[in-house]
């Protein structure tokens, strides 16, 4: 990336990305790590219910929707530079499969393996009418959503992110306040209901995975996928309506870098959960609340990286191994004296 290409970034994907990244950590723990299955009434059993109410199934979605979007900016933007981006997204999915392949073998259920094979299904579709885009994304996320068929609505949430880039939902949002408030007011609710329904059907007594859910609890965790979307959506309204204000920008710049580097954050997250479980041995002993606060760690470790890597680099490293492969040159890696000063 030349330093010129900075500059074009759009803010708030970033902001989103580094949000999207809070909440997928805080899911992925439980299986890596084997979390106990909470007593009833325990704390650690409120704190489970929280989870599959506000956030499994919330921030999936904006990852993989955010990945749609850009999808369709990164060949636009290749497109306009007189480059061929149909090739460079070619080298770019493949690298990136590359390495959800290796992910994958220490995550099961890692999503890049997922996304670089949805991409290049979803290619031909950079070129079809947005409105078309739209209605079949549309229809096909509600079709899947209510099958809870949670790994292949990643196809229409990708599809909707390019639709997005297509309407270029993100650009110039300060003008468009009073159309992302409507937007976040009806989302919310939409979520309202939702969650209150799914609340309805919340299994009397913890759950775990490992031998089998009842259907109950079955039917809980579906509700949660089938309405996942709509609270995404509430979430990405509010961010995007609480970052309309100057302080609100600056109290959460940590979050910009941390969703500057995504893909090395999301695979270090990984790496930091098995090293943490090495160490102290926490592999089939922790607790949900337990959970959290290694994931809490991880933030404030991660967090603090990113800022101050990015300070002093362009990209985070996988990101520039990523543009290396994906190029076929290597970018200088350093920022330059102006731009630190």
């Amino acid at each position: 990336m030349k330093p010129s290409d900075s500059k074009n970034r759009i803010d708030i994907l970033d902001y989103l990305r580094g949000f999207a990244l809070l909440g997928i950590i805080l899911v992925n723990i439980l299986p890596l790590m084997a979390v106990k299955v909470p007593e009833v009434g325990s704390a650690d059993a409120s704190y489970q219910r929280f989870l599959y109410l506000f956030v499994e199934g919330r921030f999936y979605t904006l990852f993989s929707f955010l990945f749609g979007v850009g999808f369709y900016l990164f060949i636009s933007r290749a497109n306009a530079k007189g480059k061929n981006g149909y090739v460079l997204f070619l080298r770019r999915v493949a690298a990136l499969f590359i390495l959800g392949w290796f992910h994958v073998k220490f995550h099961p259920g890692e999503a890049l393996t997922v996304y670089a094979v949805t991409g290049l299904l979803l290619l031909p579709f950079y070129k079809v009418k947005k409105e078309i885009n739209l209605a079949i994304g549309l229809i096909l996320l509600v079709l899947l959503s209510i099958m809870a068929l949670k790994l292949f609505m990643v196809v229409p949430l990708i599809l909707l992110g390019i639709t997005a880039g297509q309407y270029q939902l993100f650009e110039g949002l300060a003008g468009k306040r009073k159309k992302v408030s409507i937007f976040t007011v009806l989302m919310l609710v939409m979520s309202i209901s939702g969650l209150i329904y799914q609340y309805q059907h919340a299994p009397l007594y913890p759950f775990g995975f490992y031998t089998g859910v009842d259907e109950a609890t079955y039917q809980f965790l579906s509700i949660g996928i089938m309405i996942g979307p709509l609270v995404s959506a509430l979430y990405v309204g509010m961010l995007i309506l609480l970052l309309q204000f100057q302080t609100v920008q600056k109290l959460l710049s940590p979050l910009k870098s941390y969703g500057r580097m995504a893909l090395t954050n999301y695979i270090f997250q990984t790496v930091f959960l098995y090293l943490a479980g090495y160490i102290f041995n926490l592999f089939e002993s922790l607790t949900y609340l337990q959970s959290l606060f290694v994931c809490i760690t991880i933030y404030i470790i991660q967090l603090s990286f990113s800022v101050i890597w990015l300070r002093f680099f362009q990209f985070g490293p996988l990101e520039w191994i990523w543009r290396v492969v994906t190029y076929l040159e290597v970018p200088p890696m350093k920022r330059r004296v102006k731009e630190i000063n």
